[in-house]
């Protein structure tokens, strides 16, 4: 029950959820790389260029563990230099939609 108390403590509303979402992923960057996709942002360096804290092995942990929930898909491309993308799978675009309707109802329950 502590942990709850610890998480519902956060100020906003769209922070509440997120926490939420990635305590029961397990992930605390998960969120974060749906929405790098969603905003195109599919190459590995340059996610990690785009979120401050973010490091190469943390983030390939989280890449690896959405692969495996089949919510991100890996597409290799046989290359000089090697080039890898990851892309949303349709299953982890309606995990996305899924996430930003948990946002929304979260934003109306927290403006009572």
């Amino acid at each position: 029950m502590s942990t709850q108390a610890k998480f519902f403590s956060r100020k906003s509303a769209a922070s509440r959820s997120a926490r939420m979402v990635e305590a029961i992923s397990g992930c605390k960057w998960s969120l974060t790389v749906y929405q790098l996709l969603a905003a195109g942002i599919n190459r590995p360096g340059a996610m990690v260029r785009s979120v401050e804290g973010l490091s190469t092995k943390v983030l390939n942990e989280c890449l690896r563990k959405n692969q495996r929930f089949g919510i991100i898909e890996r597409i290799a491309y046989h290359e000089t230099p090697p080039r890898v993308e990851y892309v949303l799978t349709p299953f982890g675009a309606k995990v996305v939609r899924i996430v930003d309707e948990l946002q929304k109802l979260h934003g109306e329950i927290a403006s009572r």
